[in-house]
C-alpha cells in the first residue's frame, strides 16, 4: 500500500479512507444515554474545519491518505467479500461494512449450524477473522450469529481470496429452520397416576414445545407398567403425534420401567444416558422415524437440562447419534446459576 499521512489540520477537503471510531465508555460522569461505541466519521466523509477538532479529541493528529495497487484491498472491500463466502442458508448479509466490519445474521428463527474446522482454517490465516455464536445454538430472525473483517485497514487481495475459497459452497454457517411438531406427552408413574402427587411435567412441556412453535396434540398418564406406557405412545401416535415426549421412569428404581416401555412400544435406535448434568439417563431414539424421547424426573426441578440441548436439533430434523450425546460433555455440566441467563452461558457449549 502506497500511503502517507497527513496533519488533521491540512487535511480540511480530503475523503476520509476508513470509518473513525468514537468510544464514550458509561462511567459516573456520563448518563447512559450518552454512552456510545461506533463510527463518528464514516469512510467517504470529506473532512471540514469544524471536524479537526473532534479528530483531534478521537487521536486523529494525522489522517492518511491511501493509494490502493492492483494486488490490495481496502477492509470494507474485504468484508463484503467474505460475509458472502461465510454465509449459507438461512444465513444473511446485514447492511454495509461499518468500522470495516460485517454482520450475518439469521433470516428465520432456527438453529444455528457451524462449520467448526472450516471456520478454525478461515480465522488461522491471520489477517482475516470471523466471531460467531456456537453451534447449535438455537437464533431468532434477525440474531446476529457471526461477524466479519480484515484486521488491517488493507491487505494483499490474495488473502481475502484465499479466505473466501476456505468456505464451502454452501457456507460456514448456517440456520436451520425448525418444524412445528405435534406432540404426545406420556406422564408416567404411580404417584401421579394414582393421584397422590400433581403432575409438573405437563406445563413445562407445554412452554418448552411452543417457545419453538410446536404445540401438544394429546397428553396420556401411565402407572409404572411396561404394557399401559407403550400402550399410551401408541395412543398418542395414533392420535396424530410426530414427536414423543415420556416423562419419569428413567431411573434406576424397580419401578423405572419407561425405557423398557419406549422399546417394547417399538423404538428403536436407542440411546439411553448423556454426559450432561442435569440429564444424565435421558433417552433418544425413534419410532418407525419419528423421534422420541424420555426425559427424567431433573425435567421437574431444573430450569434447563439436556433436553433444551436436543430438542431444538430434534426438530430441526437432526437423528441424534451417541456420538452427538457424547460430544456435549464438554460444556455439559449446568452451574445452575441463581438467575438462569441460558443459552447465554456456557452450559452445551
Amino acid at each position: 500500500m502506497a500511503s502517507k499521512t497527513v496533519p488533521v489540520e491540512q487535511a480540511i477537503g480530503m475523503v476520509l479512507p476508513h470509518d473513525v471510531t468514537e468510544i464514550r465508555p458509561l462511567d459516573q460522569e456520563v448518563d447512559e444515554k450518552d454512552s456510545f461505541k461506533g463510527a463518528a466519521f464514516k469512510k467517504g466523509h470529506i473532512i471540514r474545519s469544524e471536524d479537526v477538532e473532534h479528530l483531534k479529541r478521537l487521536g486523529k493528529d494525522n489522517i492518511y491518505v491511501l493509494s490502493l495497487d492492483d494486488d490490495e484491498i481496502h477492509e470494507n472491500d474485504a468484508a463484503e467479500i467474505m460475509a458472502r463466502a461465510l454465509a449459507g442458508s438461512g444465513v444473511v448479509v446485514s447492511g454495509e461494512p461499518t468500522e470495516g466490519k460485517l454482520s450475518l445474521v439469521a433470516e428465520f428463527d432456527g438453529i444455528l449450524k457451524v462449520q467448526v474446522e472450516d471456520l478454525y482454517a478461515f480465522n488461522m490465516l491471520g489477517e482475516v477473522m470471523c466471531a460467531s455464536l456456537h453451534n447449535n445454538t438455537p437464533v431468532k430472525k434477525g440474531t446476529q450469529v457471526a461477524a466479519t473483517r480484515l484486521i488491517p485497514l488493507t491487505s494483499k487481495k490474495d488473502i481475502v481470496d484465499q479466505a473466501a475459497a476456505l468456505c464451502p459452497a454452501g457456507g460456514i454457517f448456517r440456520v436451520k429452520a425448525l418444524r412445528k411438531a405435534q406432540a404426545g406427552l406420556i406422564i408416567t408413574g404411580n404417584e401421579v397416576f394414582y393421584g397422590r402427587i400433581k403432575d409438573a411435567f405437563e406445563p413445562v412441556l407445554r412452554e418448552k414445545l411452543a417457545e419453538l412453535g410446536s404445540s401438544v396434540v394429546k397428553v396420556a398418564f401411565a402407572p409404572d407398567d411396561i404394557d399401559r406406557i407403550a400402550s399410551e405412545i401408541k395412543g398418542c401416535i395414533d392420535a396424530g403425534a410426530d414427536l414423543i415426549i415420556t416423562s419419569g421412569g428413567m431411573s434406576v428404581d424397580p419401578d423405572d420401567v419407561t425405557r423398557m416401555a419406549i422399546a417394547a412400544a417399538g423404538a428403536t435406535d436407542i440411546v439411553y444416558g448423556t454426559p450432561v448434568l442435569p440429564g444424565a439417563m435421558f433417552l433418544v431414539g425413534n419410532i418407525n422415524g419419528m423421534p422420541i424421547m424420555g426425559l427424567p424426573a431433573c425435567g421437574m426441578f431444573h430450569r434447563i437440562t439436556v433436553f433444551d440441548l436436543v430438542l431444538p436439533r430434534v426438530l430441526a430434523g437432526e437423528k441424534i447419534s451417541r456420538a452427538d450425546l457424547a460430544l456435549l460433555g464438554h460444556g455439559g455440566l449446568c452451574s445452575v446459576c441463581k438467575k438462569c441467563t441460558y443459552p447465554i452461558c456456557h452450559f452445551g457449549k
